[in-house]
Order: C-alpha cells, then structure tokens, then sequence
C-alpha cells in the first residue's frame, strides 16, 4: 500500500455535466480539467475552471457549481499529507492555506497529470510518490497564501460551525434535531439557525448530512460495504446514502474503489 496516499479517493471523469450542491471536505481538493467547463464557487468567489487549469479547495471551504462537458481528474489528499511535504520544504509543520483557486499555469497541470497518469497507470510506487511530492511541492511553493497551525482552526472564524463540529462527528448516527443543536451552543433555535446559515452558508441539515457522507467515504475507503457504512453514518438506508452522495459528487459512491 503506498502510505502517502492510503484511503485518498481520487476521481477520472469524462463528459461531467451536473449540479453540485453546496458542500465541503475535510480533506483538500486538488484536480486539473481536460476540457470543458466547471463553473463554479468557492465560499464568495467564483471561478471558472477550463482546459488546461488545475484547481485547488481547502479543507472546509464550502464550494459547489454546474458542469458543461467538463472531463478533469481529481483527488482529495489529507491535510497531513501536505502539512508533511511542508514541513520537508520549510523546516516547520503548519498547514498551507491556498486564496487562490484555479490556476493557469501548465507547468503545474502537467506535473499534476503525471502524478494522475502514473497513478492510473499502476506505475512503481517510488514513480507514483515521486511525481506526487513533485507536483504538490511546486504548489505549495507558488502558491501558498497563508498557513494554520491546525485542521481545527480552519473554523476559528466560523464560532458556531466551530462548536458543533465535535458535537456532530462524534454523534453522527444521531437524529439530530434542532433544540440539541442549538442548546449545544448555548443558544435559541431561531438565533442558532440564523448565525449558522450566516457563518457558513448552509443549513445545519445540510452540514450534517455532509459530514455523514465525509465519514461514510473514509468507511469504504477501508473496505466497509456501501450498506455498512450508509448505516453507521446515520443514512437510512444504502439509497438515501446514494441520492445524497451523488448531489455532491456527480456519480454514485459505488464507483469510489475505481481507479
């Protein structure tokens, strides 16, 4: 098993065309777009990802978007992986934070799509993590705005977010209503529901159902079947996991042990 990129989901999709709800991952997102359009946001900005770019999410942005014709390859690399391959090239160990989000520049797309290429290609292990450290050292270097000390500190500015995110991931396979919510965070459901929506841009409803899904894919990532890890995460059923896995993604989780 190659170590750097073990239980990473990685995405080659040809002709996307979809709407992708609001959503974000605890993981980055980093991928390059063959042809087509991704039209697209990222928290207040939009973007347009086109031929030849390579785009980047941090870990809990809120993004989403429509797709025309768009064929790209993603993959979504763990804030560890390139809190390491920065600390290797700065000698300190914080996270890289990227303001920036689509970049036009193509020595980074073709460093990006010989990592991709090798790792489709089931190429030697050393030619796979040489061409991803590669490809993720020019980003951090080029483009990195600014760091954090801590995956958790990426919802310092969100105050509500921030306090019921332990609450919700440690209670996932809860039916959550809104009175806990709010009481957790010492506050009345009306002005819970207000700053949430306001802190970060989606329900609570919403933000549950995400971080279900964010922990179902870690599950099958471990071999856990699509039924197993629809019931440990708190979906009804393998179906309601689905149809809210695949307003998020495009496709169907089935496909998430494809290469």
């Amino acid at each position: 098993m190659n170590k750097l990129l073990e239980n990473t989901t990685f995405e080659c999709v040809k002709l996307s065309n979809n709407n992708f709800s609001k959503h974000f991952h605890d993981t980055y997102t980093i991928g390059i777009t063959y042809d087509g359009v991704l039209k697209s946001f990222n928290t207040n900005q939009k973007y347009d990802s086109f031929k030849y770019t390579s785009r980047v999410n941090n870990p809990g942005e809120l993004h989403g978007g429509v797709s025309s014709a768009w064929s790209h390859s993603n993959f979504y690399p763990s804030v560890e992986l390139l809190s390491n391959i920065y600390e290797d090239i700065f000698f300190e160990k914080k996270i890289p934070i990227f303001q920036k989000h689509v970049f036009s520049d193509k020595i980074l797309f073709f460093k990006l799509h010989n990592f991709f290429m090798n790792y489709y290609n089931n190429e030697d292990i050393l030619l796979i993590q040489s061409s991803l450290v590669d490809a993720l050292s020019y980003l951090i270097l080029n483009y990195t705005s600014h760091t954090k000390k801590s995956f958790e500190n990426i919802f310092d500015d969100k105050r509500v977010v921030k306090n019921s995110y332990e609450f919700i991931c440690d209670n996932l396979d809860t039916d959550f209503n809104l009175e806990q919510l709010a009481r957790n965070s010492n506050m009345s459901k009306y002005h819970f529901l207000r700053v949430f929506k306001k802190e970060f841009g989606i329900t609570p409803h919403n933000f549950v159902i995400n971080q279900r899904i964010n922990k179902a894919i870690k599950l099958i990532k471990n071999d856990v079947s699509l039924s197993q890890a629809s019931l440990q995460v708190g979906f009804n059923d393998q179906s309601h996991f689905t149809r809210n896995f695949k307003k998020l993604y495009g496709y169907t989780p089935s496909m998430l042990n494809k290469k």
